[in-house]
């Protein structure tokens, strides 16, 4: 049995006692830049302009003991320390505690960075020779606090739902050559996540909320060479689904550590054929909201977390604001401290979440032991501490 699984059973075993009314609500804000911003992922490069726009996309939701807040943000990635900022001033200003927050990066690679690089810079200094602009860093914080702020104002009597969809728009990247080496590349024999998780929250006239769907794809559709600014598949679908549903899309990217589009590094939106994945995966999430089952107002929210820890890459260095997520054992090697959060929704739902690009083996392995009905990975969550692949990746 995989040892992250008795922590998701120990996380949702027991249910609070369902009690005041269901409440949720949704918000959008836009934190598109209006000037050039150096661009995170690939080599370093600065935009040239903006193809489609970047948002927040904020989900509260109370069970009458519990507030609870999911973010979807149109960005790569942060250090855990941008969240850990983000959570002291979100306590101080609201009184809203770090559990209450998950704060997700849908990982496109066509967005500006926010804040201080990382762990990126332990691996890659040449890449980090700038000072973050931080007052781009601070906009995007301050628009989350006030959306929150919002978020919580607009709670209003809800009802929940909660299935499964499926989508063949991603495939493993990690492609064998015939010397045995393992290089990015497309891998259509190797383990891949299709499965879409979907969670619906709607009025109780019916009319919708909030939609979640979650999905293992890298935001990597456009490559290196474009310039411009981009939600990248995630986005661009999203808005899609956003048209057709008539209520915030929140993406959130799954186990996505070696799963790409199957489109993937291409150099324009032209030849990127991004608008496919409107159907490719757009039309699936909305194919799947008609599976849901009947929504219900009677509803229980639990949060826990737990920290792991696991060996640091031998050689692999560390950066001072992540002084926090790391430790020396008493053998003195180097251990990742590991924040993983949980989050059940009544006795059929469990989420779990982690600030990696998880192999997708481990989400699926969890997933078929999980005893719960549905059971979701939120990659990217409350920071960035880099890969965790399989004992079998680690080899290759």
């Amino acid at each position: 049995m995989t040892p992250m699984l008795p922590l998701i059973i120990l996380a949702a075993a027991a249910q609070l006692a369902i009690g005041a009314e269901f409440r949720a609500s949704a918000v959008k804000i836009d934190i598109t830049p209006a000037n050039v911003q150096p661009l995170l992922g690939y080599g370093a490069r600065n935009s040239t302009g903006v193809h489609d726009p970047l948002f927040h996309r904020i989900v509260g939701m109370d069970d009458g003991s519990l507030q609870f807040f999911l973010v979807s943000t149109d960005i790569a990635l942060t250090s855990p320390s941008v969240f850990d900022d983000f959570c002291r001033e979100l306590k101080k200003e609201t009184g809203i505690d770090s559990h209450q927050i998950w704060w997700t990066s849908t990982h496109t690679h066509s967005a500006p960075e926010v804040g201080p690089p990382g762990l990126p810079q332990a691996f890659m200094p040449d890449r980090y020779k700038h000072q973050p602009d931080w007052e781009y860093a601070n906009r995007v914080k301050r628009s989350l606090l006030d959306g929150i702020k919002e978020a919580r104002a607009k709670l209003a009597p809800a009802r929940i739902a909660t299935g499964e969809g499926f989508a063949m728009a991603n495939i493993n990247r990690r492609a064998r050559d015939v010397d045995g080496r393992i290089k990015l590349g497309l891998n259509p024999y190797g383990p891949a996540d299709r499965q879409i998780g979907i969670i619906r929250l709607e009025r109780t006239d019916g009319t919708p909320i909030a939609l979640i769907a979650n999905y293992a794809i890298h935001g990597t559709v456009l490559g290196g060479a474009n310039t411009l600014i981009s939600g990248d598949a995630p986005g661009i679908v999203a808005a899609y689904v956003e048209e057709k549903f008539h209520a915030p899309l929140l993406f959130v990217n799954g186990a996505a550590g070696n799963i790409a589009p199957i489109y993937s590094g291409y150099p324009d939106f032209r030849s990127a054929h991004i608008t496919e994945f409107n159907v490719l995966l757009g039309d699936r999430i909305l194919e799947a909201l008609n599976t849901l089952p009947k929504a219900t107002a009677e509803v229980s929210l639990r949060t826990s977390g737990k920290i792991i820890e696991t060996p640091r890459k031998t050689g692999l260095g560390w950066t001072d604001d992540l002084a926090a997520y790391t430790r020396t054992g008493s053998d003195g090697g180097n251990l990742v401290r590991l924040p993983v959060r949980f989050l059940s929704i009544n006795s059929d739902t469990v989420i779990w979440a982690a600030p990696l690009e998880l192999f997708c083996e481990i989400a699926i392995n969890v997933r078929q032991q999980s005893p719960f009905r549905h059971t979701f990975f939120f990659g990217y969550t409350n920071g960035w501490l880099g890969y965790l692949p399989t004992k079998q990746g680690c080899a290759t």
